[in-house]
């Protein structure tokens, strides 16, 4: 008689969803389709249970097999991405992001989206200092000037060295740029398909804001606009690689420093 426990099938059932999930995710942007040996690399499992799998995730059109032997995603990923954006508030992801933001930092945030020309405020959580920058939800305000109009620009496309360095690092600054007693840094958020859904910002009095204020933050934000992507359906490692350089950047500057 064996001694060896059987595994429980809550828990081989677990496991098979897990694989299952595992192949799905194999699949990164800007992949068209994977081999069979593709997604063996990938995700670390047999041939043998690929091909089983495989097959039940082509019965439920969550795969597609080729005529060339290569797999895709089934059109079953594309009704329930559908789905989840449908059913997303994107206040409901973003305000309560911004609220903890707002409450670390003891400044106001705005959510900024671009209409054309210019960028709108679209949500809104205020400090509590008497003296602070006022904006309100529905302002217009210009995308040539502060951290979110710059942010918005760099994010969706616009060339130049400016908006070259805004996308390189993550992030926008602005320091009196629109008003002179104000200062911000931006931040983007994306949704499914990675389209921009608009930028974080945090602002405030230049007399509070300064470069150590920006440097003392930069991570709250980071965090913020990650799980915010991710709860809109982005893909927030680009945010979150943004954010190891930053931090990188820093340890090496306290170590020169020291």
């Amino acid at each position: 008689m064996s001694d060896v426990t059987p595994e429980p099938k809550e828990s081989a059932g677990v496991a098979v969803i897990d694989r299952a999930c595992a192949i799905l995710f194999a699949f990164k942007p800007d992949d068209d389709a994977l081999t069979l040996a593709e997604l063996a690399a990938r995700t670390g499992l047999y041939k043998s249970t690929l091909l089983r799998l495989a097959g039940a995730l082509i019965q439920h059109r969550m795969l597609v097999r080729l005529e060339d032997g290569r797999y895709q995603l089934g059109p079953a990923t594309f009704m329930l991405g559908a789905l989840y954006q449908r059913s997303l508030n994107l206040g409901d992801i973003v305000l309560p992001l911004m609220r903890e933001l707002a409450d670390v930092s003891g400044e106001s945030v705005s959510f900024y989206v671009r209409d054309d020309a210019v960028r709108v405020c679209l949500h809104r959580v205020d400090s509590t200092h008497a003296v602070r920058f006022h904006v309100r939800e529905g302002d217009v305000l210009p995308l040539e000037h502060g951290s979110g109009g710059l942010a918005l620009l760099a994010f969706g496309g616009q060339p130049g060295d400016v908006y070259d360095r805004i996308r390189a690092d993550g992030y926008s600054v602005s320091m009196g740029d629109r008003e002179r007693d104000t200062a911000g840094v931006s931040m983007p958020v994306f949704g499914v398909r990675q389209a921009l859904r608009g930028v974080m910002t945090l602002a405030g009095p230049s007399s509070r804001i300064d470069r150590a204020f920006i440097e003392r933050h930069l991570p709250d934000l980071f965090s913020c606009a990650a799980r915010a992507t991710d709860g809109l359906g982005g893909d927030s490692r680009g945010v979150r690689a943004a954010w190891r350089a930053f931090e990188a950047s820093r340890t090496q500057g306290s170590e020169r420093a020291g």
